[in-house]
């Protein structure tokens, strides 16, 4: 159960690449904001609105001391007075509009990204969920993407809007005085050189973060699904020291991102103090000797702050450029892996199935320097029920998800009715086709729901008659709440049988023209089996079904089984027929009947 750092959350290089990169996706984010247009407009309205209002400000104490005050012009104090008010209320109504506007365009780029990673997953291949970790995923959906929050709802306005006035108040800053300017130009070398460093490490640490919080989730989700084997073993112990462990390394990544905003930001106070103090030093030398007004001091103290408060705030914006970066390579390594299993450019929706399989020379490998199946052909007629069986390992679930195409041959090809499964599209053949699992998974909601999973316009009349084919109507109508009745998570209230029936009933509402059965009935006591048998035996007619099963019931009612051993087949034929030839199927047969007697 060790957990490291695999592919799934590699650490994260750092340096001028990354950074270039992060700007490539955060321009790639920006398309999600084309059609909120309108209101991102306003919101950068407003925000040019609130800038020269606050920028007005200096500009008016000067005018104030100057030529008000010092003169003891009040009306004109009172006029500037009335002014400043004016602007202030117009300020704060300006920043509304922003922070409102900002606000809301940014949640919509949120749940639109959500939405589009969400739709991407859906389309991936299988092969890519049985290569990544559950949690990780859903750490890409909700961790990585609220990481985003800030970014899209305040960090790229913020960052116009400082630039701005940083370049704005740097310039007001060299009319008003050069000699002032120039004076605190000195402690730009060093900020220069703090800020060079702080964003190195800093990039470093949040991609670290980004990796890290994807295993702890990844990790909790897995213990808290597997509670029931944790307690079992006793193994509550070790699986808290593995999520300590995890825990402690995220921890430490966060540490990192704290330490070096420890140091940057206060020492940017410190130099920003320093340059304070130069103007005062300066500026008093200056004003004492005649060739500057004290309007004009105050007024570049004023602007002094204007021109250092966006440098501190553009570095916090730089961390949340790197935070929201970091999660977007995450996001979009997810949004940029295609699924290797797509419909071909001409494919065509699949007619109305009569049911006849073959699979021709068919090979295929998970690695394919290793095949699973290798040569494997089978002849199946329309509405044939065949038996998978064989020891374990030797192919038949690979078969299965070959059939219901959630891989495709490496070699050979797969038909139905004629139609290769390659040349039609995925659509029209799972509209056809109704597979139930060895555990039947069901989801959060009412039975009736569940059952109607697959035709979600069934009426209540549909859903019941399908859940007396397979026997499942005597347990449902005994729970309290009968088919309204709430399922919570994977159907943790109910038996493993009673989940297993209420599959059957999913899948045999959809009145599939191809079946599925891998190994479903394998978790059902005898008695549930009675009834499915039962209820198969009618359903099953005149429709194709491939069915996995170690059952000796199941096996012996199949029209045709296939003995399978290391990815071919060994033998084939009825039951009797293969009693008869004494081969293969006779041991194992001979291995169940005697397991069953004991």
């Amino acid at each position: 159960m060790s957990r490291g750092w695999g592919p799934a959350g590699g650490e994260v290089a750092s340096g001028k690449g990354m950074r270039k990169q992060g700007l490539q996706r955060i321009r790639r984010l920006g398309r999600y904001a084309g059609p909120y247009r309108a209101r991102l407009i306003l919101a950068i309205v407003a925000m040019f609105g609130v800038l020269g209002c606050t920028l007005a400000l200096p500009l008016l104490m000067k005018t104030a001391i100057d030529s008000a005050i010092l003169p003891g012009d009040t009306r004109l104090l009172v006029l500037i007075a009335a002014v400043v008010i004016a602007i202030g209320i117009v300020g704060i109504a300006l920043a509304r509009v922003e922070t409102y506007f900002t606000g809301w365009v940014g949640e919509r780029i949120l749940n639109d990204l959500r939405t589009d990673l969400f739709q991407h997953m859906q389309g991936l291949s299988m092969g890519y969920f049985e290569r990544q970790r559950t949690g990780v995923l859903i750490s890409r959906l909700t961790n990585d993407v609220e990481a985003l929050q800030q970014l899209v709802t305040d960090g790229l306005t913020s960052t116009v809007r400082n630039i701005l006035t940083l370049v704005v108040a740097g310039g007001i800053l060299l009319v008003l005085d050069f000699r002032l300017a120039l004076a605190t130009i000195i402690v730009f070398p060093l900020m220069a050189v703090l800020t060079f460093v702080f964003r190195g490490q800093s990039a470093k640490a949040y991609g670290q973060m980004r990796s890290r919080l994807a295993l702890v989730t990844a990790a909790l989700q897995e213990d808290l699904n597997g509670i029931r084997v944790i307690q079992a073993y006793r193994r509550e112990s070790g699986s808290r020291a593995q999520i300590a462990v995890l825990n402690e390394s995220y921890r430490e990544a966060n540490r990192t991102t704290v330490t070096s905003s420890g140091w940057y930001f206060p020492t940017v106070e410190f130099l920003a103090a320093v340059a304070t103090c130069i103007v005062f030093g300066y500026g008093g030398y200056l004003y004492v000797d005649g060739t500057i007004e004290i309007g004009v001091l105050v007024a570049f103290i004023g602007y002094l702050a204007s021109f250092f408060d966006p440098v501190q705030q553009l570095s916090q914006v730089y961390n949340t450029f790197l935070a929201g970066s970091a999660a977007l390579d995450k996001i979009f390594d997810v949004m940029d892996d295609e699924p290797t299993l797509v419909d071909a450019p001409d494919a065509q929706a699949l007619p109305h199935l009569i049911g006849a399989v073959r699979f021709e020379d068919v090979r295929f490998g998970y690695n394919p320097e290793r095949p699973v199946i290798d040569g494997l052909s089978i002849d199946v007629a329309a509405g044939q029920t065949v038996a998978l069986v064989g020891h374990t390992g030797a192919g038949k679930s690979t078969i299965i998800k070959l059939l219901a195409r959630f891989y495709d041959p490496q070699a050979g090809r797969i038909t139905i009715d004629g139609h290769d499964l390659r040349s039609v599209t995925l659509a029209s053949l799972r509209a056809q086709i109704a597979m139930v699992p060895q555990e039947g998974f069901l989801f959060n909601g009412t039975i009736h729901e569940n059952i109607a999973f697959g035709r979600p316009t069934a009426t209540r009349a549909e859903v019941e008659a399908a859940a007396r084919e397979v026997g499942a109507d005597r347990f449902i109508e005994e729970l309290p709440g009968g088919y309204d009745e709430e399922v919570r998570e994977r159907g943790g209230r109910l038996s493993i049988g009673q989940r297993q029936l209420i599959a059957f009933a999913r899948a045999l509402l959809v009145d599939p023209r191809l079946l599925i059965l891998d190994e479903a009935t394998s978790s059902v006591d005898i008695q549930t089996e009675a009834h499915i048998e039962e209820a198969l035996q009618r359903l099953l007619a005149d429709r194709t079904a491939f069915v996995v099963a170690h059952r000796l019931s199941t096996i012996r009612n199949a029209d045709l089984i296939v003995v399978l051993e290391h990815g071919a087949v060994l033998e084939s034929g009825s039951h009797e027929e293969l009693l008869a030839r004494g081969g293969r199927y006779r041991a194992l047969y001979g291995d169940w009947a005697e397991a069953i007697s004991r």
